[in-house]
């Protein structure tokens, strides 16, 4: 299976993989609106590849029966918020 990825130019670090290069058909228009202005980065083979930031099988599933997958970064920690629950915890 090929899929295209795009980053989004307004969010940091979010990706947007589709079945077909430039065919942006099944996504919605509000994530469209949301992503902004997709930046193409490359085509590749999913079968027997590992993916950096997302699990190779969850996005072939969304491939097949939504049409995209949307890559968001994780949430970032408040390593202020761990200190004091770290520092509660001893």
């Amino acid at each position: 299976m090929l899929c295209s990825i795009y980053k989004s130019l307004k969010k940091d670090n979010t990706y947007l993989y589709i079945n077909k290069k430039d065919d942006f058909a099944d996504v919605p228009t509000q994530l469209m609106s949301t992503f902004g202005k997709p930046q193409f980065v490359m085509v590749i083979k999913l079968e027997g590849r590992t993916l950096a930031q997302a699990d190779v099988e969850k996005v072939k599933e969304a491939l097949r029966t939504v049409g995209f997958y949307l890559q968001v970064p994780p949430p970032v920690t408040n390593l202020l918020e761990q200190y004091k629950a770290d520092k509660a915890a001893k």
